[in-house]
């Protein structure tokens, strides 16, 4: 090992949720080292020419005092984003936000944590070894690419993930056939179609549903009244809607309600502003993949009503299904003392694990408060009750090591925010 250093909290991960965690556990006084490479995966895994689903307002990354907001990044930048708001245009948000909040992110990543007697030891790439005595896992959703049981072991260039591609004309024009009804298969389908490529969408839903078409006055600022229909979350229909944004409350409901809420909130659906842009695109509803087997250069799938295609490619935008074992920096023996269910972790007050000091951020959180932890709209919530948690563990516990001597001001501030009701700091936004 080349050097040991001792932080008391590292994040692993520099997406939106591991920089709003950085920045409020700064702005509390608590000593924060941040790992990872600035919003890798909307730069690599997502493909260029998208636009983002999100709202302007569910799409601030958050920090303690709400001024770095994109309509602050436009400002300083003199820049002028259009809405929806590009993939680039964010991911440079995104960056100028990093550089407001944690310009010292260490873009080393991260080979392997492990528990230790006091915290936990974090191996980096280069042999460099961390001591934190807490963990916030903050890495996102790259490992948790689902693919159907049908297409194991066949080849990338037959098929692929919608993750595995940053420019998807490197696919060529040849016949595409995309799997999925939710707005990556929706908006592949729009750039590959407006690139010439004869698609076809196949969907195991009666129909696509399609966002927004009826209710768009009610969500514009047009509407005087609209926040009592809608919280700047922007996650599920009117009424489940609040719920989801007030994540406390969602994670004392039953699993059952937690399900339906949770599905009714998130199923497939595309952004109503793409649908001039998929006119060309053949869609096929109410349909399953039976079978696929390679044909020649290409691929050959067989359908539930006894039809087939031939096809170059096949394109999966089937989603993600969380399964933190699938983080392969986390240790085997660290991870049995981590309870889960069906993958994903299960998290109590500040979003800390099973395993005291081992925090789970983003997607994974998805399980225990709600669907909001998948959107960047979930920073808000996420963020001030991770800071409550690891920042009251520090000032009656650890002070000597995390606090500052100017903390108490800012302490008195979070403890203030705690005892105003989850929607209600949405709001604040």
């Amino acid at each position: 090992m080349k050097n040991y250093l001792t932080h008391p909290v590292a994040i692993i991960g520099a997406g939106p949720y591991g920089l709003a965690a950085a920045a409020h556990l700064r702005a509390v006084g608590v000593e924060t080292c941040i790992f990872g490479r600035v919003m890798e995966f909307w730069e690599n895994q997502m493909p260029a020419g998208m636009f983002l689903r999100s709202s302007w307002e569910a799409s601030h990354i958050a920090d303690p005092d709400r001024r770095l907001t994109l309509d602050r990044f436009q400002t300083s930048q003199n820049v002028q984003l259009s809405k929806p708001i590009p993939l680039g245009g964010f991911i440079e948000y995104g960056r100028w936000f990093q550089q407001q909040v944690a310009p010292d992110v260490d873009q080393r990543r991260v080979t392997r944590v492990e528990q230790t007697s006091n915290g936990f030891s974090l191996s980096l790439e280069d042999d460099d070894c961390v001591h934190a005595a807490c963990v916030v896992v903050a890495t996102g959703i790259a490992p948790f690419a689902h693919r159907p049981p049908q297409f194991d072991g066949l080849p990338p260039d037959l098929v692929s993930h919608t993750s595995e591609h940053r420019d998807l004309r490197r696919l060529g024009r040849a016949r595409i056939v995309i799997v999925g009804g939710g707005q990556s298969a929706l908006e592949s389908a729009a750039l590959l179609a407006e690139a010439d490529v004869e698609v076809e969408v196949i969907v195991r839903k009666s129909d696509v549903h399609w966002l927004d078409q009826k209710l768009a006055w009610l969500k514009s600022e047009a509407n005087p009244v609209r926040r009592l229909f809608y919280p700047p979350t922007d996650v599920g229909p009117p009424g489940l809607n609040w719920i989801v944004a007030t994540p406390g409350l969602f994670r004392r409901l039953p699993f059952r309600l937690q399900e339906k809420v949770a599905y009714r909130s998130i199923r497939p659906a595309g952004a109503g502003w793409l649908l001039p842009r998929v006119g060309e695109v053949r869609f096929t509803t109410g349909r399953a993949i039976t079978s696929v087997s390679p044909a020649g250069a290409g691929i050959r799938l067989k359908l539930d009503d006894g039809t087939e295609r031939c096809v170059h490619h096949v394109l999966l935008a089937t989603g993600y299904r969380v399964d933190v074992s699938l983080y392969n920096f986390l240790s085997p023996k660290l991870l049995k003392e981590v309870q889960r269910v069906e993958g994903y972790p299960l998290l109590g007050p500040g979003f800390e694990s099973s395993l005291p000091g081992l925090h789970f951020l983003g997607a994974p959180a998805a399980r225990s408060f709600g669907p909001v932890s998948r959107f960047v709209s979930g920073t808000p919530y996420a963020a001030r009750a991770l800071a409550r948690r690891i920042a009251g563990k520090a000032r009656y516990r650890l002070e000597p090591v995390f606090m500052s001597p100017t903390t108490d001001l800012r302490m008195d501030r979070a403890r203030s925010r705690s005892e105003v009701d989850a929607a209600q700091c949405f709001q604040e936004r």
